[in-house]
């Protein structure tokens, strides 16, 4: 655990609160238009205030210390008993128009709240909160239009007693940041519709699932396809249905082709029982033949695919033992057949490669070093980042941005979820239900999905060059309703995952899809 160390700063307290008015020059002595001392290397440890910044409220618990992400130095929040402060720096002569702050933090969490802020700039204080990270250094960005030709910087902590952020390498730059994609997967609407399933807005009135999803700031569906599964969900009929409800909303559509007529996923890439006994060959046909079928029929009603995913979280390849990574010029085949079937199609539509090792950067790379050296062809890279299986915070933000980078190409959250509760509402155990399983600062609580959600975007938005796009959740329809349960091929299947829908247990719209209007 990093917390910071008192000793320097005890010792200088009395000093610096008997000198605290002669010594500290007023706020306006350092109003500038450029940010000064954005690393806090100018006075070394324990300063009372840092050079350039100033602070209010119970300013002891403001301080420079040792351990900095960059150079030698950090500010840190931090007391032995409860505090709110500030430590803020107001520039003024800005050129009007876009600027954007960054800057790197750590929080142990427990605070009421932690965030860095830009206010008084001239329209409304913008926000973004800091992820708890005990360990690994997390980039956050703060966007702001400034209007008045003058902004306050400002971290803030309201804290209970041993709460700590850290934070340095703050920047004041022009620019912007934001997401284009607040997106979640729905695929299992229509079947739990068809059994009985009813959704409601928070204040408990029935309505349509996508409508209440679109109200709450939903923009993007990610829909599965399958291709002859056992219950008919969801295949090219349903797929096609549900699109027109997606694209009525106004909501841009991700297909998701498994490539099998089950759950394909790292643990299975099963076959489709049509394409069993099919060669090499033959089922590079397969590939084109079904990705084209089924998002040519998307485009002449109308609802044409704006992302296609050609596989499934394909850590080990698809369609095995053809298409496994131990055979990655065959898989190559087998991917590039998918890309020109979704090109043929429609040649605007974004083709995205989905892994599920959001926090493996080696994995990561390894897999799409291969991609690249064996000529596949894709627009984007999805990746699944699950907190409780796939790493922190740091270790998902140094996978993503090195994604980003090395192969130059836009990145998104293919999936992501947390848990609003543990208990289970029907009678399948929950496949996260322990607080063992748990991301350390985020509880099983409405509250603790909330943060999780913005904060994962917040580490989204700030991938450089604007390469962040969004996030799908998953799952977000996926409610305990008798029927509709893991197993197409057993009716009597229940649902492991209705504790982290974004629907209650009395069907209401969770406040947790207030991320959807993260920026």
């Amino acid at each position: 655990m990093f917390h910071p160390r008192r000793t320097l700063r005890t010792l200088l307290l009395p000093l610096a609160a008997g000198l605290a008015l002669t010594a500290l020059p007023a706020t306006s002595a350092h109003a500038a238009s450029t940010l000064t001392n954005g690393g806090f290397e100018a006075d070394g440890a324990g300063a009372a205030a840092p050079s350039g910044w100033s602070e209010y409220g119970s300013t002891g618990a403001s301080f420079v210390e040792a351990g900095g992400h960059g150079g030698s130095y950090r500010l840190s929040h931090w007391a032995s008993s409860a505090y709110k402060v500030e430590t803020y720096q107001y520039l003024s002569g800005l050129t009007n128009g876009a600027y954007k702050l960054t800057a790197w933090v750590r929080s142990g969490g427990g605070q009421n709240s932690a965030y860095i802020a830009l206010k008084n700039c001239g329209g409304a204080e913008q926000r973004t909160d800091l992820p708890v990270s005990a360990s690994g250094w997390i980039r956050i960005v703060v966007p702001v239009n400034v209007t008045g030709n003058q902004c306050t910087i400002s971290v803030n902590s309201d804290a209970n007693a041993g709460n700590w952020i850290n934070v340095d390498d703050l920047t004041f730059t022009s620019g912007t940041s934001g997401t284009s994609i607040k997106g979640a997967d729905i695929s299992s609407l229509p079947k739990s519709e068809a059994k009985g399933g009813v959704y409601r807005n928070s204040s408990g009135t029935s309505g349509d699932a996508l409508a209440i999803l679109k109200s709450s700031g939903m923009n993007y569906a990610r829909v599965k396809v399958w291709v002859n599964p056992a219950d008919g969900y969801n295949n090219k009929a349903h797929v096609l249905a549900l699109a027109k409800r997606v694209k009525a909303q106004g909501m841009k559509l991700l297909v998701d082709f498994h490539y099998s007529d089950f759950w394909a996923d790292p643990g299975r890439q099963d076959k489709p029982a049509a394409w069993a006994g099919h060669s090499y060959s033959q089922l590079r046909t397969d590939v084109y033949n079904h990705t084209y079928d089924v998002l040519s029929a998307l485009k002449t009603q109308g609802t044409t695919a704006d992302m296609v995913q050609v596989g499934n979280e394909i850590n080990g390849g698809m369609l095995w033992n053809e298409g496994s990574t131990s055979n990655w010029t065959q898989l190559a085949g087998l991917l590039n057949s998918g890309y020109d079937a979704v090109k043929a199609v429609n040649s605007s539509t974004t083709v995205a490669l989905h892994l599920a090792k959001g926090g493996d950067l080696a994995g990561t790379r390894w897999w799409f070093d291969s991609a690249r050296s064996n000529g596949v062809k894709f627009d984007a890279i999805g990746l699944s980042y699950y907190g409780y299986w796939h790493g922190t915070l740091a270790d998902f933000q140094t996978t993503l941005y090195d994604a980003a980078s090395r192969y130059g190409k836009p990145v998104f959250v293919a999936e992501t979820a947390y848990p609003f509760r543990l208990d289970s509402e029907d009678s399948h155990e929950n496949i996260i239900d322990t607080s063992a399983e748990l991301v350390s600062g985020y509880p099983a609580s409405v509250a603790g999905q909330t943060r999780w959600m913005n904060d994962v975007a917040s580490i989204v938005e700030a991938v450089p060059n604007g390469r962040g796009l969004g996030i799908f959740y998953w799952e977000a329809t996926w409610t305990a309703v008798n029927g509709n349960g893991w197993d197409p091929t057993d009716p009597s299947s229940g649902n492991g995952w209705e504790n982290q829908a974004l629907f209650g247990y009395d069907d209401r719209a969770l406040s947790s899809m207030s991320w959807f209007r993260h920026r």
